[in-house]
């Protein structure tokens, strides 16, 4: 708690504007201050951050991903990336427009998902795919079966397209029974069975 004597002391600005520098108490008495401490010390503040809390429209190089919450200097976010239509200034309205398109995104990337899956238990219950080659000497066909092979039969069979670079099979150069593998979805495969046989 502060003294009497110090909680009275107040400015009095007439004798402060006078060459002689005094502070006087609530007592009248004038206190001497010497003219080499009547200079102001002035401490200043920290620097204020200026950052911008926003979220990124589109990828920036050296900066962030598409949907990333970030904080950026002021003048990078009004120099650079607000006339760019980079960014966008983070407000509740935007975090929730955020927050239903995400859930938007999930919902449609299970339903993918899903349709992988049944797809896959179509194909492992088909059985096997026949493929006839003209045969040659012993087990061994001319030429070999390919992807776009496969995609044909299944398109034949099932009347289903698929693309021949999600197909992945062994080399196969004579008869008998392979397995093919097809990556329905980057978590989902299905494996299908080949029987090659020689006319």
């Amino acid at each position: 708690m502060a003294s009497p004597a110090a909680a009275s002391l107040s400015w009095n600005s007439s004798s402060w504007l006078n060459n002689n520098r005094t502070l006087t108490a609530t007592t009248n008495e004038p206190i001497k201050i010497s003219d080499k401490s009547s200079a102001f010390l002035i401490f200043a503040q920290k620097k204020a951050k200026k950052t911008r809390k926003i979220i990124l429209i589109e990828d920036v190089t050296d900066v962030g991903k598409k949907g990333q919450l970030l904080d950026v200097k002021a003048g990078f976010y009004r120099n650079y990336l607000h006339p760019s239509g980079k960014a966008r200034i983070v407000t509740p309205v935007l975090l929730k427009e955020m927050k239903v398109e995400e859930e938007r995104i999930e919902a449609e990337k299970q339903r993918v998902k899903e349709e992988a899956l049944q797809l896959a238990r179509i194909f492992e219950t088909v059985g096997a795919f026949k493929v006839k080659r003209k045969g040659g000497k012993g087990k061994q066909i001319f030429g070999s079966v390919t992807a776009q092979d496969l995609v044909d039969i299944i398109k034949a069979q099932l009347q289903r397209d698929i693309d021949k670079r999600i197909v992945s099979l062994p080399e196969i150069r004579e008869t008998g029974e392979y397995i093919a593998e097809l990556k329905l979805h980057p978590d989902v495969s299905a494996q299908v069975r080949l029987n090659v046989f020689a006319n």
